[in-house]
């Protein structure tokens, strides 16, 4: 089947295997079981969560790479491979398990915005690779910001905000730790808190004795032009002035369609998956941040899905390794 292929009715649309996620770990999981011969359909809603990024960084041979690019580039490598099918804007509803006696274990409904999309693909084998969804504090002008000069992945992009004065703006218990991460790229780093209480005393020493101040006032807006952001703004009117800076996230598994099936989850609602990829449930593997609890850079994400694809095909076969 081509890129474009019609799969007219459930009877006609059975594959290896259904990969659930465009992103790096579905792309990747999907080239390597392609060219181990395998049918795949890869159902791609076409929602990144890193759809603000302008660079995506960390990649080899592909460091500054908008991610955007990147998911252009490995399609069209997937175009030359026709047993992998790419549904576009397209969603598994559900998927639910069958007692087919073909050996397809598992139906995914879908729902599409193109024509293309058939109601229902049946499949041997299921790769999750969702990703999360991104719930970010609200903050006015956060999001003319976010991407550009404000971002969440220290390892992604701190490196070119090094040596300046950063915010960390978070309202989560893991802000101290972020916080001592992010000081590896600069020594003027403000911690604001947004008025949630989640960095207790003893934390606020330890982060004052390496010269990072904690501000708990709770924050009115972001300033700046054309997305560079130059200041924080408190409730009381106070500036605080920045060149750039990073924010924690609220993330959370968007995994409602897996509501069907008995998979271990974590106690965040994460599936729960081994090193392999393999989750509770046999045939259902998870890869990228389907399988981790919090977000990843894409090289990281892109080498799940290939470890993910390379252990589904030997258990395809029967086949068991030291993956």
């Amino acid at each position: 089947m081509t890129e474009s292929a019609y799969i007219p009715s459930v009877s006609s649309a059975e594959v290896d295997v259904v990969i659930i996620g465009g992103g790096p770990a579905g792309l990747s999981a999907a080239l390597n079981l392609g060219r181990a011969r395998a049918s795949v359909v890869l159902v791609d809603a076409g929602r990144p969560r890193n759809a603000a990024t302008l660079r995506s960084h960390g990649f080899l041979t592909r460091d500054g790479i908008p991610p955007l690019e990147l998911r252009k580039l490995a399609r069209a490598e997937l175009a030359a491979y026709p047993n992998v099918t790419v549904l576009d804007r397209a969603v598994v509803t559900d998927l639910l398990p069958t007692d087919s006696l073909n050996g397809m274990r598992f139906i995914a409904a879908l729902q599409g915005r193109g024509e293309r999309t058939p109601p229902a693909v049946a499949a041997r084998s299921v790769i999750v690779a969702t990703g999360l969804r991104e719930t970010l504090p609200r903050i006015p002008s956060l999001r003319a910001f976010y991407g550009m000069t404000v971002f969440s992945c220290a390892a992604c992009d701190a490196w070119e905000l090094q040596d300046r004065p950063l915010a960390l703006i978070g309202e989560t218990p893991d802000l101290a730790t972020r916080a001592r991460l992010i000081a590896r790229w600069t020594d003027r780093l403000t911690v604001f808190t947004n008025g949630a209480d989640v960095v207790d005393t003893v934390e606020e020493a330890e982060l004052a004795a390496s010269g990072i101040v904690v501000e708990r006032r709770r924050i009115d807006d972001l300033e700046g032009d054309r997305g560079t952001v130059s200041a924080v703004r408190l409730a009381d009117g106070t500036r605080v002035e920045i060149d750039g800076g990073f924010v924690r996230p609220q993330w959370s598994p968007a995994l409602d369609f897996l509501a069907g099936l008995e998979l271990e989850r974590d106690l965040d609602g994460n599936l729960v998956a081994d090193r392999s990829g393999r989750t509770s449930l046999a045939g259902v593997y998870a890869a990228g941040d389907a399988a981790s609890p919090g977000p990843q850079q894409l090289i990281v994400a892109a080498g799940q899905g290939a470890r993910a694809a390379a252990v589904l095909v030997h258990d395809l076969v029967g086949v068991r390794t030291a993956h």
